[in-house]
């Protein structure tokens, strides 16, 4: 799954919007649940606030009375972190009570801070407490009922820490859930993706066959949003056998066409002496060669772009073994061929043994006393190469050259027309392969 690939853009989209929603997620429910513990922890204080004012306020009192003990041993406690502080909301530095675990210390009010009251008159906020303590503070304005009463704050502090230790239990529980789930949800989209491609892995499996020649057609049954692709394809491939059929139609018809008037031309100049008949016959000859040669390679173009087409390597390197045995058994040349098991040829048989074979009889003829053909895969491709090598003397660079074009001949006391390797050149570059030679080796390379 290549980072080009449709299912490593699917999962990755997938793997992004998870990693971005998940830590959103996260972040919010984590602010929810510290509205609801600070919800919980401010209902608790309320209690303890509601009592201290129950225990203060005497009917017709002006002023609030000292209050009896609000039941918690803790508000007695130096410094616990719970504390109660009653003060004049004007006029007055210090408070008129406060609670045993301040000692001589004083709240710092939401009120002094500017925080604003709600419809009940209470305010909520977190404030620095004696011993470097975080408190969270409910103060509420409280007047008596007598006619000369002032407004007072009633201010209940709670260590705060208790809320940032659940906090952090609950963030840690979360990050762990969401963690989990985010892995689950990664892996179900690999699944999920990898599924879902599988149509599409099974359309590259059938045009792997069709290409190899085992099926002629996309088969089998796709999902509706594929299908259409399927009949593109099966209509794409039909109508490329339909243009190779036509094309094969008409290199005949040309071939026909062409022949018989040469035909009639070269025995009209048979049967007349002179000059200009041998070179009328001399003519048409080589018009007939090249006719032959470029229809040739016309038929294999058209062959070459063949859908399913495909030779089996093995049994014709064999065959051609068998051939150049009893050619050249007199000479006692030692012919060897390998293949590797499975190899296939893209084209038809004939196309390959042309090749194949004008490469062994070239090397069979130069020789000393061996000759070897091996067809091997090409490593991380698709294509194979058929090696050819012989113990003759070689060819230079120049030579090289020469030898593949069309009727040279580096030397004329070896029989052969001068074609051979030619021939191998123009096959090789119809079907997209390549074909070179070298002082020992003559290397052809086809798609598999």
């Amino acid at each position: 799954m290549g980072p080009k690939s449709l299912a490593f853009r699917l999962f990755a989209s997938a793997a992004a919007w998870t990693l971005v929603v998940i830590p959103i997620a996260a972040i919010l429910l984590v602010s929810l649940y510290r509205q609801a513990v600070e919800r919980n922890f401010d209902a608790r204080l309320n209690v303890y606030l509601t009592s201290l004012v129950a225990s203060t306020t005497a009917e017709g009192a002006a002023t609030p009375q000292e209050p009896a003990s609000l039941g918690d041993p803790i508000f007695t406690i130096p410094f616990s972190g719970w504390y109660w502080q009653i003060k004049p909301l004007k006029g007055a530095k210090r408070p008129l009570f406060i609670s045993d675990s301040l000692l001589d210390q004083q709240l710092d009010l939401p009120s002094s801070d500017g925080i604003a009251a709600d419809d009940t008159l209470t305010r909520r906020s977190y404030a620095p407490g004696p011993d470097e303590q975080n408190l969270r503070i409910v103060e509420r304005e409280i007047r008596p009922e007598g006619p000369d009463s002032a407004p007072y704050s009633y201010a209940v502090a709670g260590d705060a820490a208790e809320i940032d230790a659940d906090l952090a239990e609950f963030t840690t529980m979360l990050i762990l859930a969401l963690g989990v789930l985010g892995l689950g949800l990664l892996v179900a989209t690999f699944f999920q993706v990898r599924f879902g491609l599988l149509p599409l892995r099974a359309i590259r499996h059938d045009l792997a066959s069709i290409r190899s020649g085992d099926a002629e057609s996309l088969q089998g049954e796709l999902p509706d949003e594929i299908k259409p692709l399927q009949q593109e394809l099966n209509a794409l491939i039909q109508s490329n056998r339909d243009i190779v059929d036509r094309a094969r139609t008409h290199v005949g018809n040309l071939a026909h066409a062409l022949k018989t008037p040469l035909s009639v031309i070269s025995n009209e100049a048979r049967t007349h002496e002179g000059p200009l008949a041998d070179k009328v016959v001399e003519q048409a000859e080589i018009m007939r060669t090249q006719i032959t040669h470029h229809l040739d390679r016309a038929r294999v173009a058209a062959r070459s772009g063949v859908i399913g087409d495909t030779t089996d390597v093995g049994p014709v390197l064999e065959a051609l073994r068998r051939t150049l045995d009893r050619i050249y058994g007199e000479r006692g040349i030692g012919l060897e061929v390998a293949t590797s098991p499975g190899l296939k040829f893209q084209g038809e048989k004939q196309d390959f043994e042309e090749m194949v074979g004008n490469l062994l009889d070239n090397a069979c003829k130069w020789a000393g006393s061996r000759v070897t053909a091996h067809a091997e895969p090409v490593r991380g491709s698709t294509s194979f190469t058929v090696v050819v090598d012989d113990d003759g003397p070689g060819l230079t660079e120049a030579e090289r050259a020469r030898a593949q074009k069309r009727g040279q001949r580096l030397d004329e006391s070896k029989p052969g027309s001068g074609l051979g390797l030619s021939i191998v050149a123009d096959l090789a570059h119809l079907y997209k392969a390549g074909s070179s030679s070298n002082r020992r080796r003559k290397v052809a390379c086809g798609p598999g």
